[in-house]
């Protein structure tokens, strides 16, 4: 992923690979029709691992890592988990807001000299009926972030058999890779 690339990007797609043992993600570009385009970075995260650690590299042959995020505990339903580039220095953080999340899932990200978004899923409905019929997890969710009361970005998760997000991003300050990760955060982290 070359940084100057992702930086340049308003609009991205992350999509879920289905694996048996690992839960794997592309980032991809967006062309002017909205498809897919050149892939920017790779993820992949063991399922069921004490301690979340997901590591993204440039491409699926997981040889040169570009940034990554790991949890600070073991277990915390409200956890944070830090992001940092491929040398280790940080880029920011997010965490989940658990008592918000009881009705809708509230996550907060953090980037060092720009101050704090505040994410949460846009429908009251689409929240409650994934979290209580267990039937229906699979529904689409819209999470808007805000700063300072502005929008800074989105994510959708959109219909499919497979799961695919749009990332919008509106604040052009942000760090593309503090956004990817949130991305795939929401996607690998959401249920637990």
């Amino acid at each position: 992923m070359q940084l100057q690339q992702l930086q340049a990007q308003q609009q991205l797609i992350v999509r879920q690979r289905v694996r048996l043992m690992v839960n794997q993600y592309e980032v991809h570009t967006v062309r002017s029709d909205g498809s897919e385009g050149d892939l920017l970075a790779f993820a992949q995260q063991k399922r069921l691992a004490f301690k979340e650690q997901v590591t993204l590299y440039s491409d699926d042959t997981k040889t040169t890592p570009v940034l990554g995020f790991r949890a600070r505990q073991v277990i915390d339903l409200g956890a944070t988990y830090d992001v940092t580039d491929a040398a280790g220095a940080p880029i920011g953080l997010f965490r989940k807001d658990f008592a918000r999340s009881l009705l809708r899932s509230t996550w907060h990200l953090e980037q060092p000299g720009l101050g704090a978004a505040t994410g949460q899923e846009r429908s009251t409905v689409v929240a409650l009926l994934r979290r209580f019929v267990e039937s229906l997890s699979w529904l689409p969710y819209h999470f808007d972030f805000t700063m300072d009361g502005q929008p800074a970005f989105s994510v959708v998760k959109k219909w499919g058999l497979r799961d695919r997000y749009v990332v919008e991003i509106q604040d052009q300050r942000l760090d593309r890779r503090l956004v990817v990760a949130m991305a795939v955060g929401l996607d690998a982290l959401q249920g637990r």
